[in-house]
């Protein structure tokens, strides 16, 4: 490690507790403009196009008496939340951009998680972003990436920047990055980037699974998938402290099954850990509503 980068690494970062956290991404992060294409059952019994955003989705998704998808195919009614370029632009990425910019002016509130995942950032935390959404992981990275460069302030990545160099002088001593890019780059790659509907994400799941699994599912899988990932880099690095993971969603069906996945499974597998849900569906709730699924370590995730 460099001179420069030893003077510039946070060393407090050794003693840190270790919270981990998941996120989901539409209406926790950021209240995205991308819309579910639907038709809608007039009172003279017509079905006409009827877009309808995340949020509201969540409410009405399970009424098939008065919505549907277009043709019965639910592919056509999310076709915004895969990977499609429009303008020559991928549509995830131009959704995040206008989101953020929206914050930034003040047209629009910050979605419930939006602060906790900026100081997850800035503290140089590991996360994993888990979404109903069908992005490739790397489409996924660069939208971070921009919410980094574009939400956090010069003295907040500066911030971000010495705890990295701190992780990497106290537990990667003989690390070979030499600039703050490379690490940044490191940094974004140990991290879970999960759109459960994804082509990347279905070829994961098939060690797992012989056929196509609902968005709970996939969930509970990717959650699985992290709370491993960070499990096996704190078992590598010599850490020896309890571990925290807290999980955020708004759609009340998502958040029963994880919630009780956590109990039924999880906190079988991994019984050390305290594991938290937070309940976003009330926008007015600033990071949720907060329910500790299992787990007795006093930590105020």
């Amino acid at each position: 490690m460099s001179s420069s980068a030893s003077q510039n690494a946070n060393y407090a970062v050794r003693d840190r507790d270790l919270k981990y956290y998941i996120f989901d991404w539409d209406n926790n992060i950021l209240h995205m403009p991308t819309r579910i294409h639907l038709q809608r059952k007039t009172a003279d019994g017509e079905w006409v196009p009827h877009s309808v955003s995340t949020a509201l989705f969540s409410v009405i998704r399970n009424d098939s008496e008065h919505y549907r998808p277009p043709g019965n195919d639910w592919e056509r009614a999310f076709i915004e939340f895969r990977d499609i370029n429009i303008d020559d632009e991928n549509v995830f990425l131009r959704d995040t951009k206008s989101a953020i910019d929206n914050v930034i002016s003040g047209e629009s509130q910050p979605a419930p998680c939006f602060v906790k995942f900026r100081q997850t950032l800035i503290e140089g935390r590991l996360f994993a972003i888990v979404t109903a959404r069908g992005h490739d992981p790397t489409i996924i990275q660069s939208a971070v990436r921009y919410f980094i460069e574009t939400v956090l302030s010069d003295d907040e990545r500066a911030t971000m920047m010495q705890n990295l160099w701190g992780y990497l002088a106290c537990f990667e001593e003989d690390h070979a990055l030499g600039s703050d890019a490379e690490v940044l780059t490191n940094y974004l790659a140990l991290n879970k980037y999960h759109g459960v509907m994804s082509t990347h994400f279905k070829a994961l799941m098939q060690h797992d699974k012989e056929t196509d699994a609902s968005p709970e599912e996939g969930k509970q899988f990717a959650i699985k998938d992290f709370v491993e990932h960070i499990v096996k880099i704190t078992q590598d690095t010599g850490l020896d402290r309890p571990i925290s993971v807290g999980f955020s969603d708004d759609d009340p069906n998502n958040l029963l099954a994880v919630e009780n996945y956590i109990r039924d499974q999880l906190a079988l597998l991994f019984p050390g850990i305290k594991f938290v849900v937070y309940d976003t569906s009330d926008p007015e709730v600033e990071e949720g509503r907060k329910i500790t699924v299992t787990g007795q370590l006093n930590l105020n995730i």
